[in-house]
């Protein structure tokens, strides 16, 4: 419940305005309304069940009643409108650091994914508003497979959730209060320097991709190359056989393991 929560993010997140729905069509539609409202910074759109989440491209997310975390933060960050990208990295780490240590071969495939044993298990999606050269607002959506212990045919192979890797159920509102402490530190320091300079190493101790080929999939078709690291961009590093390295962005291509999902 929001009250559960919001006791709980007092130890972090103390002004956190939380905002609990039992039935939304998706938390990021509802934090976007909340903007257009006046809602203020940090405000925390948490749903028990999603009706029409979505990620990346479009593609709809399984979100069913009591069994996922399903929840959206509104930010209101004073950068550019091209450094905005650079969040949802930010947000990937915080939830790394909520849920490793509750279950072990957890990490990050490069921009966002949360994996666990190549099985997603935690995807993003950042959307925003500009005027100009100007952010509005940054809505950022997160969905955490917690307490499902069965999936749709057609995602069946690639996703995994807490509980099945765990073997028992999770705390969903521990998990919450974990991620609005550790997103609160890393977000703090990306503002600080407007970029990943300062959180590069640690996203990289996350990454999967790193030292790992990849396939590289664009609309001009796919390539494989090996990847190295983020640079202070957040863009993904790839080096070719001749060692020369050029930078992805995401949003651009697809990133793929050569033998999988990862």
């Amino acid at each position: 419940t929001a009250e559960e929560v919001e006791s709980l993010l007092e130890t972090s997140w103390a002004a956190l305005p939380v905002v609990y729905e039992e039935e939304q069509a998706s938390t990021n539609q509802t934090a976007k309304m909340l903007a257009e409202q006046g809602a203020s910074h940090g405000t925390l759109v948490v749903a028990e069940r999603q009706v029409s989440g979505r990620g990346r491209r479009g593609r709809p997310w399984h979100s069913p009643k009591g069994s996922g975390i399903w929840m959206s933060i509104l930010l209101r960050p004073q950068i550019h409108p091209m450094s905005a990208s650079m969040l949802t990295l930010v947000a990937a780490m915080a939830v790394y650091d909520a849920i490793s240590s509750r279950v072990e071969g957890c990490a990050i495939k490069w921009p966002n994914d949360i994996v666990i044993g190549g099985r997603k298990i935690t995807g993003i999606l950042t959307e925003m508003s500009t005027e100009m050269e100007t952010i509005s607002y940054v809505v950022v959506g997160i969905g955490i497979n917690a307490n499902m212990t069965e999936f749709p045919e057609d995602i069946s192979r690639t996703a995994t959730s807490l509980a099945i890797e765990c073997k028992k159920p999770v705390s969903r509102s521990l998990i919450v209060a974990s991620f609005g402490h550790y997103f609160e530190q890393y977000y703090e320091i990306f503002i600080n320097d407007l970029n990943m300079s300062s959180l590069k190493d640690i996203y990289e101790s996350m990454l999967v991709n790193k030292g790992a080929e990849v396939a590289i999939i664009g609309k001009s078709g796919t390539i494989r190359r090996k990847a190295v690291g983020i640079n202070d961009e957040g863009e993904l590093l790839v080096e070719d056989d001749e060692h020369n390295i050029t930078a992805v962005r995401a949003g651009e291509v697809s990133v793929r393991g050569i033998y999988g999902y990862v």
